[in-house]
């Protein structure tokens, strides 16, 4: 894999896709091997919107990497308060790190960001747009428990607004997956998306319930209604708690069916369902790292050619 950033999953062929997931099982199975490999590097973290799972893991990978992270903390108490610009702010970090992980609340500002840096520049989510390295623990997941062809998958709830669920079905296309998308119709994924995923060969299918498709999935991809990205409380008031997983829905489920969630859940999957074997989002979540790691080493290694 040799890209500059990374800034979404269109970007990846299945040749990319399949080094950065055959080097984190590698990592996985032995991290010795890169113990150390960074120890004099800094991992610049920029994250305008709040995050768990993504901040956490991507500090995690680069001290397991024997690097350090700096970071520019919330933004109430940075000079974006001030009414200093991503441009200038994402110029002046970059003179601090050996590589920068942006999250931003505006789809596209990882893009306009990438054109201000000469070092490594990760999208880590923008706004509605993509998440590319969730997309890559998701198909490391996917691959540990279902592998990625002959596949059929389904992704349910806000299709409209969720970057993990864009990211996803574009690198689903690399592979001989069948994606089936459940949601409400006010949050069907965006036609633009429809169009673009046509344009690339993808064999999909839209629903408006589970039970007509759940018998024949390998993987269910569950995600939230994203109440913060919707312009109207109302409007999320009217989907909220729409589509929600038990163990009482999953009956007609295949023995073999992996749920998956990105996290954080809400009220979708309820915790009833974590203690079955269809349950593999904690498992998702701790993958993270070792792919994260993955990323970051062959981000670092071509920075140095």
């Amino acid at each position: 894999m040799r890209h500059d950033h990374l800034i979404t999953s269109k970007q990846l062929s299945r040749a990319d896709i399949e080094t950065v997931l055959d080097h984190a099982a590698e990592i996985d199975a032995d991290r010795s091997a890169v113990a150390d490999k960074y120890a004099d590097r800094l991992l610049g973290l920029l994250f305008f919107e709040p995050s768990t799972r993504t901040k956490l893991s991507f500090e995690t990978a680069m001290k397991r990497l024997g690097g350090d992270v700096i970071d520019m903390g919330s933004v109430d108490s940075s000079s974006v308060t001030k009414g200093e610009s991503l441009a200038d702010t994402i110029r002046v970090i970059e003179g601090y790190a050996d590589a920068l992980v942006l999250r931003h609340p505006k789809q596209g500002a990882a893009t306009m960001a990438s054109e201000f840096v000469d070092v490594p520049l990760v999208n880590a989510g923008d706004g509605a747009g993509h998440h590319p390295t969730q997309t890559m623990l998701d198909l490391y997941t996917i691959r540990e428990n279902a592998g990625l062809d002959d596949l059929t998958i389904g992704i349910m709830g806000d299709l409209k607004y969720g970057r993990t669920v864009h990211s996803l079905a574009h690198a689903l296309t690399k592979f001989d997956a069948q994606q089936h998308f459940i949601s409400p119709d006010s949050l069907a994924l965006p036609r633009e998306v429809v169009y673009d995923l046509h344009q690339e060969g993808a064999s999909i299918r839209e629903h408006d319930a589970l039970e007509e498709v759940l018998p024949s999935l390998d993987v269910l991809y569950v995600t939230r209604i994203q109440r913060e990205r919707f312009p109207d409380e109302n409007e999320y008031q009217k989907v909220a708690g729409e589509y929600q997983i038990g163990p009482d829905s999953l009956s007609s489920a295949s023995d073999d069916l992996t749920i998956m969630h990105p996290l954080p859940r809400v009220d979708e999957i309820a915790p009833e369902v974590d203690d079955t074997e269809y349950a593999a989002y904690f498992e998702q979540a701790h993958n993270g790292v070792p792919v994260r790691m993955a990323l970051l080493d062959l981000l670092l290694g071509d920075s140095d050619e």
